[in-house]
């Protein structure tokens, strides 16, 4: 089958990319490497996918899209710091509103038959009067990011109205794994394991308390494979259904540092727009996609220190 993934080189992506390829898929990337890595896709690239240095948002990118004629689009390409979209609202709606229309056209046009849209879950509901959130609850989102990714979920639907374009929108917990990166803007488990290696002192922004739905990488490349191959339209959480607390986090590291035990954090000042409790209900992509997480916490972060 022939698949194009935007966002391909990402920590996300480019573990698509290996399960694509090893399925035996043909595969074209497209990623600007501005987060991405051409690192994580050595062996996608020597199994056949093939990679383009593009932006979604460059009118010429539409062409490698329609040149590639794919039956199935993932679109996991995006602007994902949530400080940049409180600082940058119009620069994150261009990326992750108008860059999603860019790549929706180009699917119509290039006769695709379904878009998987990477979407996300707690930045969408913000912080939700029910726990664990189904997806028919309001939508507060407390960041410009949330905003677009909620945008750009009706833009998908909307081609499935206008178009006939059969597309699904998956809201993601949040995904950590092989690959995040340990520096920079990353998530706080790659972050977290960054220092526990390191030995030294990890940052906590508020009091430690907020929660999230931690889901492994490898589920989500799982759900996204299941999801291309589903007639589900709308949106479908991926997550655990489990709240974690950050401090929880640094507990269940010290559990599987194998003797490296991590430093106490250093607390500081929350950061705005970031939700208190994140827990998503996945009852949805249970009973309709035939998806559940299969990885417990403490075997992800295992395979992650074993990893560095």
């Amino acid at each position: 089958m022939d698949c194009v993934v935007t966002g391909g080189a990402g920590f996300i992506g480019s573990n698509l990319v290996d399960a694509l390829i090893a399925r035996g898929d043909r595969v074209t990337v497209i990623d600007n490497l501005s987060t991405g890595k051409r690192s994580n896709l050595e062996q996608a690239i020597a199994g056949g996918a093939i990679l383009h240095v593009a932006d979604i948002r460059d009118e010429r990118t539409l062409g490698v899209i329609e040149g590639a004629r794919p039956q199935l689009v993932f679109h996991l390409a995006a602007q994902i710091d949530v400080r940049y979209s409180v600082e940058q609202p119009a620069g994150d709606a261009t990326a992750n509103v108008l860059g999603t229309i860019a790549v929706l056209e180009a699917a119509r046009r290039a006769g695709a038959e379904r878009v998987v849209y990477s979407s996300t879950g707690g930045g969408l509901y913000g912080d939700a009067e029910l726990l664990p959130t189904p997806e028919d609850h309001p939508i507060r989102p407390l960041a410009p990011y949330g905003q677009a990714k909620y945008a750009a979920e009706g833009y998908c639907e909307l081609y499935t109205r206008l178009h006939g374009l059969a597309t699904i929108s998956l809201r993601y917990g949040n995904v950590y794994g092989p690959r995040q990166d340990v520096h920079g803007e990353a998530g706080v488990v790659a972050i977290f394991c960054g220092h526990l290696i390191e030995g030294t002192t990890p940052t906590v922004f508020g009091d430690g308390r907020q929660t999230r739905d931690w889901v492994d990488v490898s589920d989500v490349v799982r759900a996204n494979l299941l999801a291309a191959r589903s007639e589900l339209t709308g949106p479908v959480n991926i997550a655990t259904g489990s709240e974690t607390s950050v401090l929880d986090l640094v507990q269940a590291l010290a559990e599987v540092g194998d003797r490296r035990q991590p430093q106490a954090p250093r607390l500081a000042p929350e950061r705005p727009g970031e939700v208190r409790r994140s827990c998503l209900d996945v009852g949805r992509a249970k009973r309709e996609l035939g998806w559940e997480a299969e990885v417990r916490l403490h075997d992800g972060l295992r395979a992650i220190l074993a990893g560095l």
